[in-house]
């Protein structure tokens, strides 16, 4: 599934030709056009004439009628949207929620606005107007719908997507004929709500910026030397501990580099006791052309350090809590949707940062750093809980580190006079989206060639709310509880041992950490520009 059309005007172009089919047939039909009223009365009277000969023919699709309702469609999208949910699909998810939504109240909008009158030689009773056909409309959704979801986010193969995609076709077919079939609504009304649907499918779609299907674009492969042809290659990093589900997470990767040219990958599966590095290392000396990389903000710090300055792109799969940097890059967290964005993505060059202090040896961190409170949250966050709810469980332990006591720090910004102040937290980042899209370092840029630094300094407990608002707000202003600097050197200094953090990993307590930038030093594969 595609996340980027090609313009905003190609964008508006799709949803004008999905809408336009809709606005056609409504104009045939309040335009009492004579063709299409005169095709819509004979189906009429044939079928009433059929219908009171055949009593039989009439019950049976009346017990159609009354299995498959239009909240009954509604219903199999909602579970697909629980189950999608539940796979982290969550634009998806919000997507399919707004879709059924919109095709809710739309219907009954252009039922009430338009007023047509049912068949008067109805089989059945019915008590509403006829244009347009709720039923229809719905199980086209349903199946229009299903259409988008299936492609990418199941990865399923041909066969195994056909045996829902057709059903859900023959759904629609179904449901279409029982209307006409019982004389309820006119084969007009029932064109118009495939019509209808059409149109909220491509304005909903288009809106979210998806895009049906995956794109079998090879890479056009190297040459070498003597004229032979080599395919890319790639390895693929993976923390066993934060992907689940490693059988069907193998299938998927390897099936999305396979389409796009690339050689069988090789998998390399993090330890306890080396989180990348070693792994990292290897992909180097497998001369791979792509390095991607699922797991925790952890496993992506390491990896990203390993392949600083060697010129090979690294694709950030977000497998863990945070997923910081991926967030920060816009890369999807749903895997389909993060393998399509970034398979078919550009490279960047982004900065690194360099970072030491007291009991540590020289690492590097993409994402920031931390001392003081947000280390605290971080450390305290219990990981049985972390798996269970994701990063929400860093709330928890925000509820409890609420009084987190403050301490006295020094902090010098490149060649600066230092400053000395009475701090919860020092945050240093790199990038500044945390999650909830919370824009704690808000003109921090990962390619910036700069490190961004927020002290947060307040009290009481009862300044925090207005903490939160300055930072929700991305204020300017520097006040004694929220300040704001930026360096291409930060030294921070505390007069007690603090908790310290990296890139959301806690790295044990300590006085001191000092961050220095790395421009441009590693390259990273991020979604095309829209």
């Amino acid at each position: 599934m595609n996340h980027h059309p090609p313009s905003h005007v190609g964008r508006a172009l799709t949803v004008v030709l999905g809408v336009l089919p809709f606005v056609a047939v409504t104009l045939l039909v309040f335009k009492d056009w004579p063709p299409l009223r005169r095709w819509d009365e004979s189906v009429a009277d044939r079928v009433a004439e059929h219908g009171l000969s055949h009593e039989g023919w009439v019950d049976l699709w009346q017990l159609l009628g009354t299995v498959i309702l239009p909240w009954t469609v509604r219903a199999v999208v909602l579970v697909v949207a629980i189950y999608l949910w539940h796979r982290r699909a969550r634009l998806l998810t919000i997507w399919l929620l707004v879709t059924v939504g919109a095709e809710l109240a739309l219907v009954q909008a252009v039922i009430h606005t338009f007023d047509r009158p049912a068949p008067e030689q109805a089989l059945v009773e019915v008590d509403s107007w006829s244009y347009v056909s709720g039923h229809s409309t719905a199980a086209f959704v349903m199946a229009g719908a299903l259409g988008v979801v299936l492609p990418s986010v199941r990865g399923w193969r041909r066969r195994f997507r056909l045996l829902v995609t057709l059903p859900a076709i023959a759904v629609v077919l179904l449901v279409s004929f029982d209307r006409v079939a019982l004389n309820l609504q006119y084969v007009s009304d029932v064109i118009g709500g495939w019509a209808l649907g059409l149109a909220i499918l491509t304005a909903t779609t288009i809106g979210f910026g998806l895009r049906p299907g995956l794109r079998r674009r090879r890479r056009r492969p190297k040459t070498e030397d003597d004229g032979t042809t080599v395919p890319p290659r790639a390895a693929v990093i993976v923390n066993p501990i934060k992907v689940g589900d490693g059988v069907a997470f193998r299938r998927k990767v390897a099936r999305a580099l396979a389409v796009r040219g690339y050689d069988d990958p090789l998998w390399l599966e993090t330890r306890e006791d080396d989180a990348g590095n070693a792994m990292a290392k290897q992909a180097i000396e497998n001369d791979s052309d792509l390095v991607l990389v699922a797991g925790g903000d952890g496993t992506v710090r390491v990896v990203c350090a390993a392949l600083a300055s060697t010129g090979i792109p690294v694709g950030v799969i977000p497998a863990g809590t945070g997923n910081l940097l991926a967030r920060n890059l816009h890369i999807p967290l749903d895997l389909d949707d993060a393998l399509e964005r970034i398979l078919e993505g550009r490279d960047r060059r982004i900065d690194l940062v360099r970072v030491h202090g007291d009991g540590l040896d020289t690492d590097h961190f993409a994402v920031m750093a931390g001392l003081g409170l947000d280390a605290a949250i971080i450390t305290g966050a219990p990981p049985i809980l972390k798996a269970q709810i994701g990063w929400t469980a860093y709330l928890v332990s925000a509820a409890r580190n609420i009084n987190h006591p403050s301490v006295k720090v020094r902090i010098s910004l490149d060649d600066e006079e230092p400053v000395e102040r009475r701090v919860r937290t020092v945050v240093i980042g790199n990038v500044g989206m945390l999650q909830a899209n919370i824009p704690l370092l808000p003109d921090a840029r990962p390619d910036d060639g700069l490190i961004d630094v927020v002290v947060i300094a307040p009290r009481r407990v009862t300044q925090w709310p207005l903490v939160f608002w300055r930072v929700m707000t991305r204020t300017k202003r520097t006040e004694m509880y929220l300040e704001r600097f930026t360096g291409r050197k930060v030294e921070v200094t505390a007069a007690v041992d603090v908790q310290r953090q990296l890139d959301g990993d806690g790295i044990g307590p300590g006085r001191s950490l000092t961050a220095e930038v790395e421009p441009g030093s590693l390259v990273v594969r991020v979604p095309k520009r829209r």
